[in-house]
């Protein structure tokens, strides 16, 4: 009878000792924003990271936060990013593409520099539910994002090219 399949298997870690990430947070709704900047910064050390390893930038709106994720992440300083925003519905259009293009524009802020850019920009409806999501009824999301910083970070250095593999299947392949 033939062995049972065992992946391998290459997991994000939860700690963030000499990891260093960059905060943009956005001016606009900064009611919700800097509660989402404070619980970030309150997971991140939690989880061992030091202050003087964590930049934080503040932009005016949601919309730039692209830009100036990428070129944070260009200067080859930092592990993750966090984008922090909130944009919140009104009576035009305008909620749409700024959404819209955020998201896209933090995605590709990401993919083109290869540096994890963790989304935290809240698009709500109301403000009622864009304060649930910022420590009310919903949790932090700006907790749940410095969380996932540390771990995109640690797994982003396990999957760099020469990066040694760890799992026990990948050396069982190896033999």
């Amino acid at each position: 009878m033939a062995d049972k399949l065992q992946p391998g298997k290459i997991d994000g870690e939860l700690r963030a000792g000499g990891l260093r990430f960059a905060i943009a947070v956005s001016r606009f709704n900064s009611f919700i924003t800097e509660r989402l900047l404070s619980a970030a910064l309150d997971a991140l050390e939690r989880s061992g990271v030091k202050g003087r390893d964590v930049t934080v930038v503040h932009v005016p709106g949601a919309f730039e936060l692209p830009l100036t994720a990428k070129k944070l992440a260009l200067t080859a300083t930092y592990d993750a990013l966090i984008a922090i925003g909130c944009v919140l519905r009104g009576e035009t259009a305008h909620y749409d593409y700024v959404c819209s293009e955020t998201s896209r524009g933090l995605q590709l802020a990401q993919i083109d520099t290869g540096v994890p850019v963790i989304f935290c920009v809240l698009t709500c409806d109301t403000l009622e539910q864009a304060i649930d999501r910022a420590g009310l009824k919903g949790g932090n999301k700006g907790f749940e994002a410095g969380l996932a910083a540390i771990e995109m970070a640690q797994l982003s250095r396990k999957l760099r090219p020469g990066a040694p593999a760890k799992s026990p299947s990948a050396k069982a392949r190896r033999k």
